[in-house]
């Protein structure tokens, strides 16, 4: 049986590790010819080999999405590389912990810099590519902090949350153009960032495992969990799914 995604070519942002590394390898695994875009090379580079060994298609980019040139040329690697362009997952981002008055300039402006100007520079450079194919998919990660944030997550969950708006504008502005725009939202994924921040806050060991029993589920989310629903968008099955938001979560939503 060919992948869901078989011949189409895909660009995962943040794809080093976590979250990013998953969709790609799940896109990969599906069929598509993946450009991983990633900040850190080793990490990206270690992706790469992962979905070649596994007999995927993948080459790495070094990309900053805070760099407008850094986007374009992601975008252009992927044409002149497989051929022209069918997917977009914007999945880079940060998410340092600060209530209101612990905000410093330095660090919102990182933030929604990373979070939101970055998928608007890739999508900007995207969408002619897609276009030129007569359609295809962009695909945000949001959180549910989109629609309400934790006090000592601002920054992040104003990030999140114009990045909602800038899915559902461009699903209404691109639609009878067949260019798809979703948003997933996972859940609460134990990524080596996400470890390390918690490891920070003192939730470590046996306070982490009762945390985890307290979720809907009582289990938190994997990369998987996410990349799965990238698939789905990034295939032809999802061909009449727009500005949609799919709660890959566990549950997160519904219980609050």
């Amino acid at each position: 049986m060919p992948g869901r995604v078989e011949g189409k070519v895909a660009v995962v942002t943040g794809a080093g590790s976590g979250i990013g590394r998953g969709i790609a390898r799940l896109l990969a695994q599906e069929g598509a010819a993946v450009v991983v875009a990633n900040r850190n090379e080793e990490n990206g580079r270690e992706t790469v080999r992962r979905i070649r060994e596994a007999g995927g298609s993948a080459v790495f980019c070094r990309t900053d999405v805070m760099e407008e040139a850094s986007c374009a040329a992601t975008i252009a690697l992927a044409v002149s590389e497989f051929g022209g362009l069918d997917v977009l997952v914007n999945c880079a981002g940060i998410f340092p912990r600060a209530a209101l008055t612990d905000t410093t300039q330095e660090l919102w402006d990182r933030v929604l810099g990373t979070n939101v100007r970055g998928p608007f520079f890739m999508c900007k450079h995207a969408v002619p590519h897609l276009l030129a194919r007569g359609g295809g998919s962009l695909i945000n990660i949001g959180s549910g902090h989109s629609y309400q944030g934790f006090p000592n997550l601002v920054a992040y969950a104003a990030s999140k949350g114009a990045l909602l708006n800038l899915t559902k504008t461009l699903a209404n502005a691109y639609t009878r153009d067949h260019i798809r725009v979703n948003m997933v939202l996972p859940g609460w994924v134990m990524s080596d960032n996400e470890l390390s921040v918690l490891a920070e806050e003192g939730l470590v060991g046996e306070s982490l495992q009762e945390a985890i029993q307290r979720t809907p589920m009582g289990r938190c989310q994997t990369p998987d969990d996410a990349g799965w629903a990238v698939v789905y968008l990034a295939s032809d099955e999802s061909i009449n799914v727009t500005g949609t938001v799919i709660n890959a979560n566990g549950g997160w939503m519904i219980v609050g």
